[in-house]
């Protein structure tokens, strides 16, 4: 039998129970990688539940550089007996199959393709543990200490992390240490060179950290001015309200008086949230609110008075499975039309989509400059996968010279050298956008009243036909205004390419991968990640200059080539679709694989249609 061998380069699934403290000891080793300074790329699958349902936790290893996941598992280290039998059909020819052996693997376990390694874990426990908890806990170290000779790693880099991690409870430091050695000590003497999968220290991180994307965007909104936050909890969502209050109470209080210089509102509902969020942007205060797909929904109403009354807020939305309640934790790109068109009648909202923790960091504070020069809701959207997962991710950097860009808001100074009469909603410039008075600018100019009812260039109330005309037209020019506004898509050209690609967000490391693959075997592909919405004219030009354009998304009614077909007015037959939607991150090699499959029929049809 021919095992895998690899070094640097592999695929590690944890498969645990929900509950059991298996999540701390999978995340030390992904840490372990870093530390070690090799690219890695940990994925937690988890449940809704509780504790008690089966949970996934998968460690992508790439010396490369590739962070997305590759698709396949070298390795399954199968705690959970629950899914025993899966993890184990799921393991590639030639892999390690690593398992409590206290008790004898079930009927039905006969791969001879596949190398079996087990640990005594339960008995191990038993032995040196009295406390059932600390039982349960200590027996995921022990097994991480197992990797630790397995990979070659040694135990040096996870007593430095036990030490760093509980530097404020040492009493924890022994008995975790204690752990790591007995697993290292039995693989050393069972297992010596039975593993062909090797981790060396590598000097690929350079000064990249490791960070998931809530953090990200709470802090990127901090830095982005925000001040007030309403929302209403929602999974995937909740840890970047967490995050944000964690980072105010170190950036946003008063040093002399120890007052809050912040406000945090759990609203009861969503819907109420956001009307907090845009009551306090009225009023001059840069606002936000988080949340998911079903929150979304809720909030549609009032999306459409911010669109139609122009008042700027932001709202992160950190994507998961729908319809409905879905799969609330697993990752998906499902809510591109909902966001782009929330609201009755003629509505849109840009958005932004990062594809990293610093993009999470970076577009969070940006927004909230397009929703004041926009007067306008933004939304930034991301996902589980970004949100909640550990990423690889440049430095989150801040330039201290930028300035906030509060964009058309008119100051008393200016309300005093008017020599016209103002209007609201008065287009002087052909921008779409008019100019905007905080409420006490002046004691008596700059005053309208601010409505979601029809309204003339005056803000007056109307439903005459034409009035209501020149406004929605207005807002339209404002959305071409938006295009020059928003992140340009990353554009890669390649005069031999056969076909494009376009993705976005969370696929893009895959994709990026699944692309070197293909060029590996001679079919070379044009590359476009998209930034934004509205798309710009070079998002139409990419297309055009394509017969074929592949369009990856995390969805299955391929929301993007949706929105692609109805914005740009583009022929629907010349967007193929790569779409994943089981709620797992999609992979390299399901990409890979779609789009080969896909040219190959198009070449035998060529051929066919040419005989």
């Amino acid at each position: 039998m021919k095992k895998i061998q690899a070094v640097n380069d592999f695929v590690i699934r944890f498969a645990n129970v929900n509950g059991t403290g298996s999540a701390s000891a999978n995340n030390l080793f992904a840490k372990a990688v870093f530390r070690l300074g090799v690219p890695v790329t940990p994925k937690n699958i988890f449940p809704s539940n509780i504790q008690g349902l089966p949970t996934w936790y998968e460690v992508r290893v790439s010396g490369e550089g590739y962070l997305g996941r590759r698709g396949g598992v070298d390795m399954v280290v199968a705690i959970n007996g629950q899914t025993l039998k899966q993890d184990y059909n799921e393991l590639l020819p030639g892999g390690y199959f690593i398992y409590d052996n206290t008790r004898l693997l079930p009927p039905g376990f006969e791969r001879d393709d596949i190398i079996t390694i087990g640990l005594p874990l339960t008995s191990m426990v038993n032995e040196h543990y009295a406390d059932p908890r600390q039982r349960q806990l200590f027996k995921n170290i022990i097994y991480v200490g197992a990797l630790a000779s397995l990979l070659g790693m040694g135990l040096e880099v996870f007593f430095t992390a036990i030490e760093k991690q509980f530097a404020r409870k040492e009493k924890l430091i022994a008995p975790n240490k204690k752990a790591l050695q007995l697993g290292f000590d039995y693989a050393e003497e069972h297992y010596k060179d039975v593993c062909g999968l090797t981790l060396e220290p590598m000097d690929a991180i350079g000064d990249r950290i490791m960070i998931d994307g809530n953090s990200a965007t709470a802090l990127g909104a901090i830095y982005g001015g925000a001040t007030v936050a309403a929302w209403y909890p929602i999974t995937p969502s909740t840890s970047v309200v967490d995050a944000f209050e964690k980072y105010c109470k170190q950036l946003r209080v008063d040093g002399e008086t120890g007052k809050n210089k912040f406000a945090i509102v759990q609203a009861e509902d969503e819907l109420a949230a956001m009307g907090m969020v845009l009551g306090a942007s009225w009023m001059g205060a840069r606002s936000f609110t988080a949340t998911s797909g079903p929150g979304v929904s809720l909030m549609s109403e009032f999306l459409g008075l911010g669109y139609f009354a122009e008042i700027p807020a932001v709202l992160f939305d950190v994507q998961r499975v729908g319809p409905s309640t879905g799969m609330p934790t697993r990752t998906q790109q499902g809510d591109l039309t909902l966001a782009a068109y929330a609201s009755h009648g003629d509505t849109k909202h840009p958005f932004l989509l990062p594809a990293t923790p610093a993009e999470c960091f970076t577009m969070a504070s940006l927004s909230f400059d397009l929703a004041d020069r926009l007067q306008t809701p933004v939304i930034v959207l991301s996902d589980l996968d970004l949100g909640m997962n550990d990423h690889l991710s440049e430095p989150l950097a801040w330039d201290d010279s930028q300035r906030y860009d509060r964009g058309k808001v008119l100051t008393a100074e200016e309300l005093e050298r008017l020599d016209t009469p103002w209007g609201r909603y008065n287009d002087v410039d052909g921008d779409g956008i008019g100019y905007r008075t905080l409420p006490g600018t002046h004691p008596e100019r700059g005053m309208y009243f601010t409505r979601g009812s029809s309204h003339d260039e005056f803000a007056r109330y109307t439903e005459d036909s034409a009035a209501y005309e020149r406004s929605m037209q207005r807002l339209l020019r404002k959305w071409e205004t938006a295009k020059k506004l928003v992140p340009a898509p990353e554009i890669v050209m390649r005069n031999n390419a056969v076909a494009g690609v376009i993705y976005f967000g969370t696929s893009t490391q895959s994709a990026r991968e699944a692309v070197d693959r293909l060029a590996k075997e001679g079919t070379v592909l044009s590359e476009m990640r998209l930034r934004a919405f509205p798309f710009s004219e070079d998002v139409r030009t990419f297309i055009e200059a394509h017969d074929v354009v592949f369009v990856v998304e995390q969805n299955r009614d391929a929301q993007m080539r949706t929105l692609l077909v109805n914005e740009l007015e583009m022929d629907p037959a010349r967007f193929t679709k790569v779409l994943n939607y089981d709620g797992q991150p999609i992979t390299a090699t399901f990409i890979h694989q779609s789009i080969s499959q896909h040219l190959q029929h198009l070449a035998q049809a060529t051929t066919e249609s040419a005989q």
